[in-house]
């Protein structure tokens, strides 16, 4: 009986341990390749993105829905996923909640976790990255990415289908915010003609097999992370620690992942705007 006890008790202690410190089953760099982004280059003021979206393999929704934080650091949004969603603590929601009770509802509103959904997807311009994963915000006022694509699904059936899906194509353009920044929106969403995921067996078998979940592409930040954007400090990746620092602390050198690769960052074009206003990203 006690043996059973002290099993109990150590395999408790080590699920508590693991909690809010989600091991990703790939690596930073691979992990930045998973990343489906409707965006146009600087350069470019149209364009088209093509698609497929795979199918689950419970026959569940493809679209999941999840919480995320918005939060300017750095002259930058940044999305951070809500704890809440795994019911543990949410520095960020408190903050909401006691300046919801002060009255401030304009400041409360910048805490506030959003809906967004993400589904995973075959780019077919890099299909040698195998899947990705799309997130998009959810739209109050049924005009967001999710409502363009719903009466596709409901005039031509399962779209995820691996025999006779679609490919959907995203027609992008730029537009402007007040203050004139550019970004990227999704004008349309068409389709193509029925046709397979793919020709070959072993990669149709392999993109439908792929166990890859959002939860290892979109990396969960540490309670103490959490606690400090809400106290307005920026943490800081130490590469000589392995871990992020915080406060005051002139120890750590900034390298987010770990890494000093260089990676493409995109502006968030809802600098500026309305949170409530559905931008593509």
């Amino acid at each position: 009986m006690a043996t059973n006890s002290l099993d109990a008790v150590l395999a408790q202690y080590e699920k508590a341990q693991q909690t809010g410190n989600y091991t990703p089953k790939i690596s930073q760099e691979e992990r930045l390749k998973r990343y489906f982004a409707a965006i146009l280059g600087d350069n470019e003021k149209q364009g088209q993105k093509r698609l497929r979206i795979l199918p689950t393999s419970d026959g569940s929704s493809p679209f999941k829905e999840a919480q995320f934080h918005e939060m300017l650091i750095e002259g930058k949004y940044v999305k951070l996923y809500d704890p809440a969603m795994d019911n543990e603590r949410s520095p960020l929601n408190e903050v909401y909640e006691e300046l919801l009770i002060e009255g401030d509802k304009k400041l409360a509103s910048e805490y506030k976790s959003r809906k967004f959904y993400i589904v995973k997807v075959i780019d077919r311009d890099n299909e040698k990255d195998g899947p990705k994963f799309w997130r998009f915000k959810h739209n109050y006022k049924n005009e967001g990415i999710l409502d363009k694509i719903i009466p596709i699904w409901r005039n031509k059936g399962d779209v995820t289908d691996s025999e006779k899906g679609r490919d959907l194509i995203l027609e992008l353009t730029k537009a402007k915010t007040p203050k004139g920044k550019e970004y990227t929106v999704i004008q349309t969403i068409m389709y193509d003609d029925p046709a397979p995921l793919h020709e070959d067996e072993e990669t149709k078998k392999s993109w439908s097999n792929d166990e890859l979940t959002w939860k290892d592409v979109y990396s969960k930040k540490p309670v103490e992370y959490l606690e400090a954007i809400a106290r307005g400090e920026t943490p800081k990746w130490s590469t000589e620690l392995g871990r992020y620092t915080y406060g005051d602390s002139t120890e750590s050198e900034e390298s987010f992942g770990g890494t000093k690769a260089k990676t493409e960052v995109y502006d968030d074009p809802q600098v500026n705007d309305d949170s409530d206003e559905d931008l593509p990203f």
